[in-house]
């Protein structure tokens, strides 16, 4: 993994009033993409406390008591994508709050290039609740599909904390050279 900048940003939740909250949730998330410039996501399709979403987010999630980030990032990306990944850079942390649930989520985003697929070992949750599949897109898609998404109260706050990230890996993946013209998938 090579040094980057890392970028901080916060953001607030102005979809629900904020009443406090009661936890902190460390979280890994991480911009994903293969040689043909594809980026790889999860759909999520929702009926929870949060309503009705369908929504495209980064693969990730909860940190485990005791577990490395970058082991975390590893474990979590072969959990929801099946991938083997190289982890080529921090991105930064992005602090939102989830004020529904009372939540401070304090996602570490890395940007991570895919090596092999194998298979997926999702949660029941993951699997009954949340019906996560996996999305690959271009950029420009993936773009789009964060503003399509956004016509939930979850759908924006998921695109507030996502979009900026992704357009930071983008910009990231450019200087380094590893996303041409060639491989650019606008």
């Amino acid at each position: 993994m090579t040094e980057t900048k890392e970028l901080l940003w916060e953001y607030t939740d102005t979809e629900w009033q904020f009443v406090g909250t009661d936890h902190d949730r460390m979280i890994v998330r991480a911009i994903v993409f293969d040689d043909a410039g594809y980026f790889y996501f999860v759909r999520a399709v929702r009926n929870d406390e949060f309503g009705p979403a369908t929504l495209i987010e980064t693969s990730g999630g909860g940190v485990e008591p005791g577990e490395d980030l970058v082991c975390a990032i590893h474990r979590e990306l072969r959990e929801e994508l099946g991938a083997e990944v190289d982890v080529l850079a921090k991105i930064g942390v992005v602090s939102d709050y989830y004020n529904l649930i009372r939540r401070h989520n304090i996602n570490n985003y890395y940007l991570c290039r895919i090596r092999s697929f194998g298979e997926k070992h999702l949660t029941p949750d993951e699997i009954e609740c949340f019906h996560l599949s996996t999305l690959r897109l271009s950029f420009e898609d993936a773009a789009a599909e964060y503003e399509r998404c956004a016509d939930s109260r979850l759908g924006r706050l998921v695109r507030q904390r996502e979009l900026p990230v992704l357009m930071r890996a983008k910009t990231l993946l450019a200087e380094r050279g590893i996303l041409t013209s060639e491989t650019q998938r606008d």
